[in-house]
């Protein structure tokens, strides 16, 4: 039996993703200590214990969800033959997991933080770096393109990148407004036909 007056002992893990969802459906600032301790199944002082702060708890289920739901995402990239294959794979993930029935819809690195004080410290700084994370991520699998006679040398990297970004915020925003997999499907579609003109030669 525990001392008196210890708090009772928690699965972290499992309050984390439990956080995580409420983070991802309500947003950092909509989502409040109420509905954090209640879906985590902890008080207040167990949750402070073990994260530091609301803003804490955050940063740890951003990169759960990263870990987790980004990964899903972006795991075609480096292992598709080709860029443009990769890409596609990249969008048509996107499509499929923020249109999941089982999960909130849309993306919590889109859609999580998107007000408020954008320092390097805070939730909405977060979630900026983390946005262009991902186009960095486009722009190496873009550059090992080039090395392997894909892709030209000629050729804005940094616009391919950001406008494939650029396209999934747009879905994750529309999959929170109700698009389905098919109309996302159609989206990333549509996108890729854009990859011979992003590509040629000259821009």
């Amino acid at each position: 039996m525990s001392p008196k007056g210890r708090p009772r002992a928690f699965d972290r893990d499992a309050a984390l993703e439990r956080a995580m969802l409420v983070f991802w459906q309500k947003g950092y600032d909509t989502a409040s200590m109420a509905d954090l301790t209640e879906a985590m199944q902890i008080n207040s002082p167990s949750l402070y214990a073990a994260f530091g702060s609301k803003a804490g708890l955050f940063k740890a289920a951003v990169e759960l969800y990263s870990n987790q739901v980004g990964q899903r995402i972006k795991s075609a990239l480096p292992t598709a033959a080709t860029a443009r294959e990769g890409i596609a794979e990249f969008l048509m993930q996107t499509a499929i997991t923020h249109t999941d029935p089982n999960q909130p819809h849309g993306c919590m690195v889109v859609l999580g933080a998107l007000h408020g004080d954008g320092g390097a410290d805070t939730p909405c700084g977060l979630l900026r770096e983390r946005r262009l994370d991902n186009v960095a991520m486009l722009r190496e699998r873009l550059e090992r393109g080039v090395r392997e006679g894909e892709i030209s040398q000629s050729v804005d990297l940094q616009l391919v990148a950001e406008f494939y970004v650029t396209v999934q915020h747009g879905m994750s925003i529309t999959a929170r407004d109700g698009s389905t997999l098919d109309q996302l499907a159609k989206t990333a579609k549509a996108a890729m036909a854009a990859w011979d003109g992003l590509t040629a030669n000259a821009l």
